[in-house]
């Protein structure tokens, strides 16, 4: 029986092939319009596949590199699973080690590994050589589908109850194994076809384990110098502490938590830990006199303005009288605000902030004078003041929110012994399983999802259309001066996803299968299915998850 021809469209122009050509034969035959490896292919632009699929219809390929976010995520995913089958390897399958992939930490992940091991430069050299022969051998990452209680029967076999576990609350009937020779390992998320793309990579011995360091998004052939956020870090280890000591380290862990336990007592438990945190920030303010301007910065939808509530409640505890200051509220007028590249007003910039205004008026208000502060409309883009002055008391503190409070520039004309900085940010502590992360990134886009279509009626497309401006503002504007934080705080909670599930699938599922964002859309919504949901009645009106999904007692 003759085959099927089908055309295939790609950069505008159409080709024909037979069914069952594999997207890997044509990304090939495309390769020399791409700079770099061609890793996945985008389907009629809404659907993600791994180059193995093969053609069975018309449609419109889109070839995505490492140099695309998604390409970028699969690479990343792959040598996670090329550095655990290495050290399987070398460490010998029968002594069955558990690798854990925790978080980001430079531009790769730091892991450790659990077992009669000892992680020091020997092992990482024998691991880097393995990985090195590995991929020169171009081994074929292959996929198998099959039923959930096979898998879950499989994974206990290979003693990685992580996986057993996250797979016995799964809906779908079918679970995607993938496999390296003989080892075999679950992945959310697609991988690239063999071990002979995953060339780009070191490996860094870091505190009790390792860091596996990769090339950035920018240069994806090329692998940066390995420079650790050492503050950031250990914030992000003693979050993984905490989730351990309460058996929550992965989503399987949750849902039995959600399943069998009274979660009331389990969420008070996290917001108590939040809580405690906030007190000992606000403790060390009030026992340095000399401090009179406490600044907050982070990333989007961390948390701050309900964080700046709760740790001025603290201040007020420890006998400190504390007023919030916007920096916002120094906006230039519009008509003198910087333009981006596209003729756009910039207002994530340090210059669209009035700097120079902001020192004099914060001067004046540590010798005690009284000072009209600015206020900003929003509406008419021009600024006006406030009808009272504020003046500092011997109590008084200022509590200054903005996006630009850790640079040193901002405060520029203040005394460092007179400011406190923090840093706060929802730093995911939870992972799928051992293997499997949940990014920083993927818990703020969900927060802010359901937070602009609560107050701002954003549908879920327009938001996810603006997150890559957002972050491309974050990495210039917030991440390079997080070390400059005399204290860090983790605003994410461990059973928060579970409660934004309700308020953001139906979000998720509005988006149209025709626009650019449904393939994001439709990544978290499949990410969303290992959870079991909880209602919101558990979280309390002072959380800093009701700033998201609302009802706090702050807003």
């Amino acid at each position: 029986m003759d085959k099927k021809t089908y055309t295939v469209t790609i950069a505008g122009e159409g080709k024909s092939y037979e069914e069952g050509t594999a997207y890997l034969t044509i990304a090939e035959e495309f390769q020399h319009l791409y700079r770099y490896p061609i890793v996945l292919a985008l389907v009629n632009q809404s659907r993600l596949q791994e180059l193995g699929k093969t053609v069975d219809s018309d449609c419109e390929l889109t070839f995505l590199t490492a140099a695309d976010k998604y390409g970028y995520e699969a690479y990343r995913r792959s040598m996670c699973f090329l550095m655990v089958k290495a050290v399987h390897d070398v460490v010998g399958h029968e002594k069955a080690a558990k690798v854990r992939v925790h978080f980001s930490v430079s531009k790769g992940y730091y892991c450790t590994v659990e077992g009669d091991v000892t992680v020091d430069a020997e092992f990482l050299r024998r691991v880097d050589a393995r990985m090195r022969e590995l991929a020169a051998n171009r081994i074929r990452i292959e996929k198998d589908t099959i039923r959930t209680e096979e898998a879950v029967e499989k994974f206990e076999k290979h003693g990685m109850y992580d996986k057993k576990r996250l797979f016995e609350y799964r809906r779908s009937s079918w679970v995607n194994v993938y496999r390296i020779n003989e080892f075999e390992d679950y992945y959310y998320g697609y991988m690239v076809p063999d071990t002979g793309y995953l060339t780009h990579f070191a490996l860094f011995l870091y505190e009790d384990g390792f860091v596996l360091q990769m090339p950035a998004l920018e240069n994806p052939l090329a692998v940066p110098p390995f420079e650790p956020c050492q503050k950031l870090f250990q914030v992000l280890k003693e979050s993984v502490k905490w989730g351990d000591i309460q058996d929550i380290e992965t989503v399987g862990a949750l849902n039995e938590m959600i399943t069998t336990q009274d979660m009331r007592e389990v969420v008070l438990v996290q917001e108590a830990h939040q809580e405690r945190q906030i007190g000992e920030i606000a403790k060390k303010i009030s026992e340095n006199p000399d401090i009179k301007f406490i600044l907050v910065a982070g990333p989007s939808s961390s948390g701050k303005t309900t964080f700046s509530h709760r740790l001025s409640i603290q201040l007020r505890v420890n006998g400190m009288k504390p007023h919030p200051i916007a920096v916002d509220n120094y906006f230039l007028n519009r008509e003198d605000t910087p333009k981006d590249e596209e003729g756009n007003y910039n207002f994530e910039c340090l210059e669209a902030i009035d700097i120079r205004q902001f020192n004099r008026d914060m001067t004046a208000l540590l010798r005690g004078e009284k000072v009209y502060l600015p206020v900003y409309n929003f509406k008419t883009g021009q600024r006006m003041w406030e009808s009272k002055p504020k003046q500092l008391g011997e109590n008084d503190v200022l509590v200054i929110e903005g996006i630009h409070c850790l640079n040193p520039k901002m405060t520029e004309m203040l005394s460092d012994k007179n400011k406190f900085k923090i840093y706060i940010s929802a730093l995911t502590q939870l992972n799928i399983d051992e293997h499997n992360r949940i990014p920083s990134t993927d818990g703020r886009l969900i927060r802010r999802i359901v937070r602009d279509a609560r107050t701002r009626g954003t549908s879920a497309s327009q938001t996810i259309a603006m997150w890559k401006s957002v972050r491309r503002g974050e990495e210039e504007y917030i991440f390079p001066f997080q070390e400059e934080a005399d204290a860090m705080f983790n605003s994410s909670l461990l059973y928060e996803i579970a409660v934004l599930k309700q308020y953001v699938e139906p979000l998720l599922f509005g988006v149209e299968k025709n626009t650019p964002e449904y393939a994001e859309a439709k990544r978290l919504l499949k990410f969303f299915d290992y959870f079991v949901g909880i209602g919101s009645d558990v979280v309390p009106t002072n959380s800093l998850l009701r700033e998201f999904i609302g009802g706090g007692c702050f807003l």
